[in-house]
């Protein structure tokens, strides 16, 4: 649920959480090093959040643990900047640069231009922007091409559904979460072009990109209307991508029989209350965490450079996860056919394609 405070949360970090970041290949750039030994005691970071808040169980959350990771591997401080609502964005941005931090990460398109406008104002601090491609000479771009791993929950969800009807819907009509939708629709076509069936998805139609939104990434309420309307519909597998709102998706997933959920970002099953743990399907990863950790391991180690970090299935930057209390439901033949995808979504045999593709 969004916080309720007003204005500005600082939050310190406590220096413990997990060990050395994977190494990331950015597509034709070179790969953030993670795994070094390099400590500074007067490098510091600092991130701003978007309206989400830290807890969103969402981007905000994982950018944040790559943080504390950073923390805790290269021994520096970091604080994080909450936002509560979009008059707090670019005040906390000027405050970030304001403590004089080397490094500071934003999360969310909505902090696109308030980031841009303090990076041409300090061209000495090195910046990171989580979800948003912008150009910069002092701006690294983190994005996923999510549609990749969406793809693959979308031919899942095909092959498990009884009613041969599945859906999804957005916190907004934005690149960052259309991404997720038109794999997630383009993996339901697959299934239905290899197997010969007719799973309808609904809330997206990729060719118009148009769709069901509920307007914000907060209020639960929306979210669970929403996905109660699809329920009623015969919907028994529903990607929310919103936020916190995909809460009341978990929700109303829990109070039907036979519904299951698609969490994005991380792990659902792990993040969400332990309540709708049976309901998590599986989520669409991104891997924020070690993204984030390894560009401020370039800082230190004096190799930060602007070329954006792109996550795909191929270096690890998206994927799905484990099936958790839904294992039941995947077949073994099933799981083959979505390792299958994987391994030609990665070897280019197949092709997702989507106009908000990251680049």
């Amino acid at each position: 649920m969004k916080n309720s405070a007003r204005g500005i949360r600082r939050v310190i970090v406590p220096a413990a959480l997990l060990a050395s970041a994977a190494l990331l290949l950015a597509g034709c750039a070179s790969a953030p090093e993670a795994g070094g030994e390099s400590t500074a005691s007067d490098y510091c970071a600092r991130m701003v959040t978007n309206s989400g808040g830290l807890e969103d169980r969402s981007f905000n959350q994982s950018s944040w643990e790559g943080l504390q990771q950073a923390s805790t591997q290269y021994d520096i401080d970091v604080a994080a900047l909450v936002s509560t609502s979009e008059t707090d964005l670019r005040p906390n941005v000027e405050q970030a640069v304001g403590t004089g931090c080397q490094f500071v990460l934003t999360v969310g398109w909505e902090l696109a231009d308030a980031t841009t406008a303090a990076a041409e104002a300090n061209p000495d601090v090195h910046f990171a922007i989580v979800d948003e491609q912008v150009e910069a000479p002092n701006i690294k771009p983190i994005v996923f091409d999510t549609a990749q791993a969406a793809f693959l929950a979308g031919y899942l969800a095909a092959g498990v559904t009884e009613t041969g009807i599945v859906a999804t819907f957005g916190g907004g009509n934005q690149p960052p979460v259309t991404l997720f939708m038109d794999g997630f629709v383009d993996g339901v076509a697959k299934y239905n072009e290899v197997h010969g069936t007719s799973v309808r998805a609904l809330g997206w139609d990729k060719a118009k990109q148009d769709g069901n939104f509920t307007g914000d990434f907060e209020d639960v309420a929306k979210g669970k209307t929403l996905t109660q309307g699809f329920i009623d519909q015969g919907a028994d597998v529903i990607l929310p991508v919103a936020g916190q709102v995909g809460e009341g998706a978990a929700a109303a997933a829990s109070e039907s029989t036979g519904v299951s959920i698609i969490w994005v970002d991380n792990d659902g099953y792990e993040t969400l209350p332990a309540a709708f743990r049976p309901v998590v399907l599986t989520s669409v990863l991104k891997n924020t965490q070690d993204a984030v950790a390894a560009i401020v391991g370039d800082d230190l180690n004096g190799t930060f450079e602007n070329t954006p970090f792109v996550g795909t299935l191929e270096n690890g930057g998206v994927e799905i996860a484990p099936f958790h209390e839904r294992a039941s439901l995947v077949s073994p033949e099933l799981s083959a056919e979505i390792e299958g995808i994987r391994q030609g979504i990665i070897d280019g045999s197949i092709v997702v394609t989507s106009p908000s593709t990251p680049r």
